[in-house]
């Protein structure tokens, strides 16, 4: 089983997740059936949509799933249905696990949060148990735990409950530490099941992507715009008087910021599938607004060149505002020349390497 159907996609964050308030009125209006013919025009072929738990379940009511927040979901299915895009379910914020508060999160300390985990998941698989191929199904994004063992253990445990309702989904599944790259290694591989896409987030070097970023604390502190291909200014002088940030330092570059040094990024990726000879998929890469609009589109061209060379398929973070726009909040396109280059299929399709 291949991915093509899926290379080229975008995020549909702030939707269904990260939402402020999740009002009818928001999710009648972020998102309606013209941004799915928008995004089709531009070459894409799916979309990730993340999802948070209180759209279809409430903490008053375990195990009863809320119709209304469920209609959204189907909606966005059947347009993507209509204008001929997949679209991957992710599961964005899990009850009792957010990647935005580590600090609350107790999914591996309740056995009552595990299994209304594995419900939400039983009732998505047999809800949509007669769409086709173009859904797939992520299990839970951006996981951040000591080590991989609790989470592969109720990624395979929530496998087994989706196959036991549908042997032949799709079902995505992401390593630790936000679903980096390098954790790829740490991923309990699910054995004679070829309906696993593995899949890792992609944004280095951080302190380039999320520049001056508010919510990122090391960015803050770093407090410095850079350009790509370039130099991260400073960078020495800055872990000299933050020595709290030496292992993050680990992997920041202290020559330059060029495709070379993506390469090397993401051999951990091309190690995975020359082991493995599994299929990967990049489900969030991505440049903050606060970098300059030239160096945002040279850095999604290199990394998805990267992509399309290596035939992983890919999902931009992100459509619509959310600090990483493709349009604004008002729905202008920021850059058609990005929306060219995020829409680029050409290598892959064309079968040329690198």
């Amino acid at each position: 089983m291949g991915n093509a159907a899926f290379l080229a996609g975008v995020n549909l964050g702030g939707w269904l997740s990260q939402y402020r308030v999740a009002s009818d009125e928001h999710l009648s209006t972020f998102i309606t059936e013209r941004d799915i013919a928008t995004i089709a025009s531009w070459g894409l072929d799916h979309v990730r949509l993340p999802v948070d738990y209180p759209i279809v379940e409430d903490d008053a009511a375990p195990g009863q799933y809320r119709e209304q927040g469920l209609a959204y979901i189907d909606r966005c299915i059947e347009w993507c249905e209509r204008h001929g895009l997949g679209v991957v379910l992710d599961l964005h914020h899990a009850p009792g696990y957010s990647f935005g508060r580590l600090e609350t999160n107790n999914l591996f300390e309740s056995e009552q949060q595990l299994g209304r985990f594995v419900g939400i998941w039983k009732m998505f698989a047999q809800r949509y148990r007669s769409v086709g191929e173009h859904l797939r199904m992520e299990l839970l994004n951006e996981v951040v735990e000591p080590t991989s063992e609790r989470w592969n253990g109720l990624a395979h445990r929530t496998i087994a409950a989706i196959r036991a309702i549908d042997q032949q989904r799709t079902i995505v599944y992401g390593g630790n530490y936000y679903s980096s790259i390098d954790e790829l290694a740490n991923i309990d591989l699910v054995e004679k099941d070829d309906r696993i896409i593995y899949t890792f987030h992609f944004y280095k070097p951080l302190l380039f992507t999320h520049q001056l970023a508010p919510w990122d604390a090391f960015a803050r502190a770093y407090r410095q715009s850079s350009e790509y291909p370039g130099r991260l200014p400073n960078l020495a002088a800055f872990i000299a008087e933050h020595p709290e940030y030496e292992q993050k330092n680990q992997e920041l570059p202290t020559d330059t910021m060029d495709a070379d040094l993506l390469l090397r990024y993401f051999q951990p990726a091309l190690d995975f599938m020359q082991r493995t000879g599994k299929p990967l998929y990049c489900g969030e890469f991505g440049v903050v607004e606060g970098a300059s609009l030239p160096s945002r589109i040279r850095w999604h061209r290199d990394v998805i060149d990267l992509l399309n060379a290596h035939g992983i398929g890919r999902a931009v973070w992100s459509y619509k505002a959310m600090s990483f726009p493709l349009v604004d909040a008002q729905g202008q396109v920021v850059s058609e020349e990005l929306i060219r280059v995020v829409g680029d299929r050409a290598r892959v399709m064309g079968g040329q390497g690198r």
